[in-house]
């Protein structure tokens, strides 16, 4: 009696079925089929790796054993060494473009998916090794240093960039980008693609600020794809908000999901006004773009940005009264020394704007120290709290004010795909030798985020509008299945291999597992078991 990991590999199974993944990779890299494995199976065997138990290329021979990949996917352990891995990820790498496109539409067309929304971003993921300029191929996505999101500046690192559908948050397109690839310029070329993609020039683009730019927001314009963006916040002063009249706005009837619990008095109220926006371009004859823009005001912002300036404040007073003690002692004995101190409390703490000082020296040359909040400062800054804005090209008509603060706010979706793409799916750290295989293994990870979030829009969806069940925590109650958790139960499902007596049996120990395969309209026992 032999007992494998079984986990989601039939699930997984099956919606790379669905989506043709490995017809569409064969297709694509052509020639690549030995006597045991074509690229397409490498590659589903990769994207159920990652989607089961994320392993380094060098161990996922390892894996394949403990787990019934023979038994799902037909797939013999031994075949899956580093060498015929990576022989796939080099076949696929100059195809990176067609895969991701490819899949993509299947993806729309076979799960029907609505694509007249899409939210776009971008991330970076360290990678671990010195990647020489010089020793990379230059037709593919360069390593290099950016500005990485972990803050892991020691590390090089490439990008990647995510257009989700606002249906199920389904990630059906991904391109792989250079370590130092400004987000601001990568826009115009997402867009594209994501027409030709989805086969319609009429969807939203929903973005964050990056998206601002004057050649991106003309490109926009001159193609007729409707946007919606935040504006960066260098682009309107402070002044500007605190001169709005807060009783002016219209109250959002809108709730956020996090809110939804909570007492009408506690949760979180969004209000807008509405005027224009304007661009300038970077030649003088460039002609002037107009946009509308939402201002937007959140009580919840506001709370934050008022708790964060009491905290500066706060940190500020206290050096300052510490410098006012120290002034004419050991270290600040002179008026300069005192001042650069002030100075350097100042920019530290973030008070420069309010911060106000006076230096005095008695008849020895002894400083002493007098500071204060300007107040007049700090209530304007105050009056600025919560604002935020938006701009788009869509008329009144086409969205109300509130309808485009509603359409951003699915902007977290893609945030929260890039938490499960460096999360369950482990693409970082990323260990792999050449430029163009980590770009291959980035866009392998990313086909397996479109499955994994394929696989929790099909579980919400059969539950119906509540969209919750019970089971899938210790103490029973209604919880919305995310992805994570429902590969979670799964992954606890194990196969007995027998003999011709004793066939093979799935161990299913707990009710949710049957009730998720339920929802997932996958029958285990179709499953490819050995012949024995």
């Amino acid at each position: 009696m032999v007992e494998k990991r079984l986990g989601a590999l039939p699930v997984a199974a099956e919606f790379l079925r669905r989506l043709d993944v490995a017809g569409i990779v064969d297709e694509l890299c052509p020639g690549g089929a030995s006597a045991h494995l074509t690229h397409g199976q490498v590659i589903e065997a990769l994207v159920a790796n990652r989607l089961s138990s994320p392993a380094p290329l060098l161990r996922v021979g390892d894996w394949a054993r403990c787990w019934a990949v023979e038994e799902v996917f037909g797939i013999e352990p031994n075949l899956l060494n580093d060498d015929r891995l990576a022989r796939a990820l080099d076949a696929v790498a100059p195809k990176l473009e067609q895969l991701a496109g490819t899949v993509g539409a299947r993806a729309i067309a076979e799960f029907g998916i609505d694509v007249s929304r899409f939210h776009w971003d971008m991330t970076s993921m360290s990678v671990y090794g010195a990647y020489p300029e010089e020793d990379q191929d230059a037709q593919y996505p360069v390593i290099g240093h950016g500005h990485p999101r972990d803050r892991r500046f020691d590390l090089k690192q490439v990008q990647a960039g995510l257009a989700v559908s606002a249906d199920g948050g389904i990630p059906v397109h991904a391109r792989v980008f250079g370590g130092g690839a400004a987000e601001v310029s990568q826009v115009v070329g997402a867009m594209k693609d994501l027409r030709k993609m989805a086969g319609r020039p009429d969807f939203l683009m929903v973005a964050d600020s990056k998206l601002v730019s004057y050649l991106n927001i003309a490109a926009l314009l001159e193609a007729g794809v409707p946007f919606i963006a935040p504006v960066p916040a260098a682009q309107v002063k402070d002044e500007v908000y605190a001169a709005l009249d807060l009783d002016r706005a219209a109250v959002v009837d809108w709730v956020p999901e996090r809110d939804a619990g909570k007492e009408p008095d506690q949760r979180e109220v969004y209000r807008v006004l509405e005027d224009v926006h304007t661009l300038a371009g970077p030649r003088k004859n460039d002609p002037v773009l107009t946009v509308r823009r939402i201002l937007v005001h959140s009580t919840g912002n506001a709370a934050g940005q008022q708790a964060a300036r009491a905290k500066r404040l706060a940190r500020a007073g206290e050096d300052m009264d510490k410098l006012a003690r120290a002034a004419g002692g050991r270290h600040y004995k002179t008026r300069e020394k005192v001042a650069a101190r002030a100075g350097v409390i100042a920019a530290k703490r973030r008070v420069a704007s309010c911060l106000r000082w006076d230096i005095t020296e008695d008849e020895a040359g002894t400083p002493s120290l007098c500071w204060h909040f300007d107040q007049g400062v700090l209530d304007a800054e105050a009056r600025a709290d919560g604002w935020y804005a938006l701009i788009t090209p869509l008329t009144a008509g086409q969205a109300a004010p509130q309808d485009v603060l509603i359409q951003y706010k699915g902007q977290g979706a893609v945030e929260r795909r890039y938490h499960d793409f460096k999360g369950p799916l482990a693409v970082a750290p990323v260990f792999v030798q050449h430029n163009h295989r980590v770009a291959a293994l980035i866009q392998v990870i990313c086909l397996a985020l479109l499955v994994f979030c394929l696989i929790e829009r099909q579980v919400r969806r059969a539950l119906g509008p509540e969209q919750t069940m019970i089971g899938l925590y210790p103490d029973n109650r209604r919880a919305r299945p995310t992805g994570r958790m429902i590969l979670y139960h799964l992954g606890e499902l194990t196969l007995r291999i027998g003999n011709v007596t004793d066939p093979p049996t799935v161990q299913i120990t707990r009710g949710v597992q049957l009730h998720l395969l339920d929802l997932l309209d996958t029958d285990i026992g179709q499953t490819r078991w050995p012949q024995t």
